[in-house]
């Protein structure tokens, strides 16, 4: 998995700049290579299949003695907690509920530690992606809630969800913000210049 390279971070910056020039609202992006690294699940997997799979193959054979179940089993744990380890086989033996979970646990964690919820006005506006877990989540401070409802975002999230899934995240990005922006400059339009936070991506490897 590839992050965004410097120049489509740029891409994303420069979104965000055209976007806060006609609202009061701030933007902050963050894009997480994964959630979580699951780390439990790829040996809670080999371990049931080193228990199941050489008991159920003696059972119906009676090829094996004790002591050589036993060592079949350790070696089919340790090929396979090693094998599950690999990002693209782990994702998929995490179920989508996990997953779903642990991103929206980080996209929260981020609107704090992005001081999303301390702007002068409380028009905030977190746009979190994880790419290993194909998620996207759009998290708004009350002023922006207060103002649009929070249906809105939800076409613009699964359009950029696809556009994650298809690899354009870069372009995902740019499309999602100028959408919001839309929404933003009619709802709450530019009063006064300012910046309180960053504008550029915040990536998380």
């Amino acid at each position: 998995m590839t992050l965004l390279t410097k120049a489509e971070q740029n891409e994303v910056t420069a979104a965000i700049k055209a976007v806060e020039r006609e609202t009061d609202a701030e933007l902050v992006t963050v894009l997480a290579a994964r959630a979580d690294n699951y780390s439990y699940i790829p040996l809670l997997w080999a371990g049931l299949l080193a228990l199941l799979l050489p008991g159920l193959v003696n059972y119906f054979t009676g090829w094996l003695g004790v002591y050589s179940l036993v060592l079949v089993q350790w070696g089919i744990f340790v090929v396979l907690g090693v094998l599950f380890r690999i990002p693209r086989i782990n994702t998929l033996l995490i179920p989508r509920h996990v997953r779903f979970w642990r991103a929206s646990n980080l996209a929260r964690r981020q609107f704090l530690e992005q001081n999303l919820h301390h702007t002068a006005d409380s028009t905030g506006m977190l746009i979190f992606v994880s790419e290993a877990e194909r998620y996207v989540e759009i998290l708004v401070d009350r002023g922006i809630s207060a103002r649009i409802d929070n249906q809105v975002w939800q076409d613009i999230v699964a359009r950029f969800t696809q556009q994650v899934r298809d690899g354009k995240t870069c372009q995902g990005f740019v499309d999602c913000i100028q959408a919001c922006g839309e929404h933003l400059k009619t709802h709450i339009p530019a009063t006064h210049e300012r910046n309180e936070l960053p504008d550029h991506l915040v990536i998380l490897a």
